[in-house]
């Protein structure tokens, strides 16, 4: 039986130091970490929000939760239209997914979903809207070397030297780094943490 007016423990289901930092920009540091083991394939055709949603949820079902813990989790998926970008695994493919975005607008999908210490399930997905200046081939071929694109999602990282070169954004900032604060700040608090 759960204690009453116990406060949470929240579980990070996450890898990402990325996310962590994130979270303790709002003061919060998780119980512990734990990386989910999940199948990250999409469905076929399935729609990039959709794929977002799920990973998100699905990681965070997959954690074991002890008493008086709470799991978040999220997931971060960039669109180019209906094409789900992957995470970039070489320099060749950090080249082939900025050429495809240079000079367009492209959508990062930010999931998070919350288990609360009663096993219900929260969700939010936040979408941004991001633009890549017109990138000359050397500057593609710079920050391919960079190395900092790769295990990232379209093979570049916003808050790096990637930021740089986009020239547009609408949306959540954070999102796109990997973790919308306002939107996991309110699942947060209503999960009963105390967050100033």
């Amino acid at each position: 039986m759960a204690t009453p007016n116990l406060v949470p423990q929240l579980v990070l289901a996450s890898s990402s130091p990325r996310r962590r930092d994130l979270l303790a920009q709002i003061g919060v540091v998780p119980a512990r970490v734990q990386s989910p083991d999940i199948d990250e394939t999409p469905h076929k055709r399935e729609q990039p929000r959709l794929y977002a949603e799920r990973m998100a949820i699905e990681k965070a079902q997959a954690i074991p939760r002890a008493e008086g813990e709470i799991v978040l989790a999220g997931d971060t998926t960039v669109a180019a239209g209906r094409r789900i970008l992957g995470q970039a695994q070489s320099p060749e493919e950090v080249t082939r997914f900025l050429e495809l975005l240079s000079g367009r607008r492209h959508r990062v999908i930010s999931a998070i979903a919350l288990v609360d210490n009663a096993g219900s399930l929260r969700s939010r997905v936040v979408t941004s809207q991001v633009r890549f200046k017109r990138l000359s081939p050397l500057e593609i071929a710079d920050y391919a070397a960079c190395g900092e694109g790769i295990g990232k999602a379209a093979g570049y990282a916003i808050q790096g030297q990637a930021a740089g070169l986009i020239d547009w954004i609408q949306g959540s900032y954070t999102g796109v780094v990997g973790l919308p604060l306002f939107e996991t700040r309110a699942l947060l608090k209503a999960a009963g943490m105390q967050i100033a």
